[in-house]
């Protein structure tokens, strides 16, 4: 029988999660936006969080951080220096032993030589280049020198290099030095036509057919061959700024002297001058501190500096912090490299988040960048009244703070009897006579829960609702922002399923007043602009009700400032602190015109200033309207409760 084993999921993005859901997605971008910020800033919040806890660009740049420490803890860049004392001390050592056992002049002559070397590793290296070697294996260690730093210097360029220059018995191929020089000459021939805009489509593919074994990545262009030999080129480059300038004049004299075909150092240096050219944008001189105990020799202090460098591409394109920014400047193929194919997956989820809100029509790019859909914002307003309706449920509807009565409906002429939650106008003459009828004559009238009797109002087909919202930078400052705006998504979402024949009119002010679609006032962002132009507001509500002259006329006010400015006879804005008689006086004039009308002023006032207060107190009593004082958090619950009770108010009694 087969034997399976099961176990945690290790080979990227678990294929059995479920996919992640777009509504809290848009749920969590809404209440940023609704709250002050831009959806840009949401957006880039969201794919920081991320859509699963610890699946997010800061914990990804966390990983890119630590693995950046790691390198940088890796070893000693200057290894490769190392190395190559050490055989070179081999070789010398080697080379004592034999002429040791040598009595002759000419060995004691040979042995001053190698006393009088220089401490400088380079010059003792070149100085031995004419020295004819008595000992086999010291000359086969000083030979190894060269061979070694053009070894590593090559496969540091160009990966699979080190099997392409050795034979079939692991040693130097004479042949393989011609091979490298074709390839190079090939390479910078290729190059140079990309430079110069041509096709070279045909001409990469015959080169990758001649020289593709020594670049086993397999790039599929000449874009993605440019890359990976312009990041390999800037990190030998960087390598030799890292070190100190002693250890840098060593090591560049050593590859100097290992690169001693003219024909080689001459390619090299056109390809490392065609590859500057291809890709400036690259980190060709800064220095890394890179520490650590274990010598690192030349392809791998090389290749630590490219990772580094890949890292610091990555955590650069992680954060998101420069205009233009998206993921699709993240290189998921650097990802992989560096921090696995979980992290790529990561990535990948998060580009997917990014374009299925937008393929599935929840945010749409405009020409101010990304913008809410009507779709988002209907999302925004359901989410915003069920929350409203859970807290009128949870709490008592009656428990409001009323200042005065409601105004209703047209009277009928008629009246009924009274019944819990009514709240139109008591029939104060047909309560008493009621009271007179049940005691009898000459008897004192004591009036009970059966006497009374209601005005019965008239429903109007629809309403006319002018909602005025404060976009005053108070609103801002005191965290009051993100509440109105939930308050209106949650009323329009009302109207529009439930009330569809309502006319509900949004309306924000600060110094002036402008109407506003429910999806300006989604995305209108705090400004500084002191003034709070009540008058303008209350203008532009009765000009919406006149609009709709066959509807019930309603304005409900949300503010937490007294007026400051008002429209002057010019149509312009005029402010002033504290407020100036004509203010009060064009505010006031303003609610009068609104109750010859007929319409129901009710305000909403956020805060404690006992100015406020009173002014907006006096200022509802003149129209008959309601002042509420509600917390932030039971705006939404208010407002809409308000609105509800409104129409309930003009539903004619069966």
């Amino acid at each position: 029988m087969s034997r399976y084993r099961y176990g945690p999921w290790r080979g990227g993005r678990d294929p059995l999660a479920p996919p992640y859901d777009l509504r809290s997605a848009v749920d969590d971008l809404g209440q940023d936006v609704l709250s002050g910020g831009s959806l840009a800033e949401a957006m880039r919040d969201l794919l920081r969080r991320g859509p699963q806890p610890g699946r997010g660009l800061d914990d990804l740049l966390d990983q890119v951080r630590q693995r950046r420490r790691d390198l940088r803890r890796s070893g000693d860049l200057a290894g490769v220096l190392d190395e190559v004392r050490e055989l070179l001390d081999e070789a010398v050592t080697a080379e004592r032993d034999e002429l040791a056992r040598d009595a002759g002049e000419d060995a004691r002559l040979r042995e001053t030589r190698l006393d009088l070397l220089p401490d400088d590793t380079a010059r003792a290296v070149t100085e031995l280049a004419d020295y004819d070697w008595r000992s086999a294996e010291a000359r086969q260690a000083y030979e190894r020198i060269r061979e070694l730093l053009r070894e590593q210097v090559l496969d540091q360029r160009f990966r699979g290099m080190r099997d392409a220059m050795s034979g079939t018995d692991g040693q130097p191929d004479p042949a393989a030095m011609q091979r490298v020089k074709d390839m190079l000459a090939d390479l910078n021939a290729l190059l140079a036509a990309h430079a110069r805009g041509e096709d070279t489509t045909d001409r990469f593919r015959e080169f990758m057919a001649r020289h593709g074994e020594l670049f086993p990545e397999q790039p599929q262009d000449v874009d993605e061959l440019v890359d990976a030999l312009a990041r390999r080129a800037a990190a030998a480059e960087r390598l030799l700024r890292s070190l100190s300038p002693q250890q840098r004049d060593e090591l560049a004299r050593l590859m100097s002297d290992a690169l001693s075909d003219v024909d080689l150092a001459s390619e090299l240096a056109q390809l490392d001058d065609n590859l500057r050219a291809l890709r400036p944008g690259l980190d060709w001189r800064s220095r890394e501190r890179v520490q650590g105990d274990e010598p690192l020799g030349y392809g791998q202090a090389a290749g630590v500096l490219e990772e580094l460098s890949d890292l610091d591409a990555l955590a650069e394109a992680m954060g998101q912090d420069y205009p233009g920014a998206s993921l699709d400047d993240v290189d998921v193929e650097a990802v992989q490299r560096q921090l696995g194919e979980r992290a790529a997956a990561d990535v990948r989820a998060l580009r997917d988040l990014e374009r299925e809100l937008t393929e599935q029509g929840w945010l749409r790019r405009g020409t101010d960048g990304l913008q809410l859909t009507p779709k988002a914002l209907r999302r925004l307003g359901q989410t915003a009244l069920r929350r409203v309706f859970a807290q009128l449920d949870a709490r008592d509807a009656g428990a409001h703070d009323l200042h005065d009565a409601g105004r209703a409906g047209d009277p009928t002429g008629s009246s009924r009897s009274w019944q819990f939650g009514d709240e139109q106008p008591i029939d104060v003459v047909r309560t008493v006579t009621r009271a007179v009828q049940r005691s009898g004559p000459r008897r004192p009238v004591r009036l009970q829960v059966e006497d009374f009797e209601i005005v019965e109002t008239e429903r109007r087909a629809s309403a006319a609702v002018a909602l005025c919202v404060d976009l005053s930078y108070s609103m801002v400052s005191e965290g009051r922002w993100g509440p109105m705006k939930q308050t209106a998504l949650a009323l329009s979402h009302l109207v529009s399923t439930r009330f569809r024949q309502d006319a509900l009119q949004v309306i924000g002010f600060h110094r002036w007043a402008a109407r506003m679609s429910i999806e300006e006032l989604a995305a209108v962002e705090p400004e500084w602009i002191q003034g709070t132009n009540l008058h303008n507001a209350l203008l532009l509500a009765g000009q919406h009700l006149r609009r709709h002259a066959a509807s019930d006329p309603v304005v409900l006010v949300v503010t937490d400032g007294e007026p400051t400015a008002h429209l002057d006879d010019g149509g312009h804005p005029a402010f002033a602190w504290p407020p100036v008689p004509e203010t009060v006086r064009r505010t006031v004039g303003e609610v009068d015109a609104l109750t010859r009308y007929g319409a129901t002023v009710n305000a909403f006032v956020l805060g404690d200033d006992p100015g406020l207060r009173r002014f907006v107190d006096a200022l509802v009593k003149r129209n008959g309207g309601r002042m509420f004082t509600p917390s932030t958090e039971r705006l939404g619950e208010y407002v809409v409760a308000d609105y509800l009770r409104l129409r309930r108010g003009r539903r004619r009694s069966a």
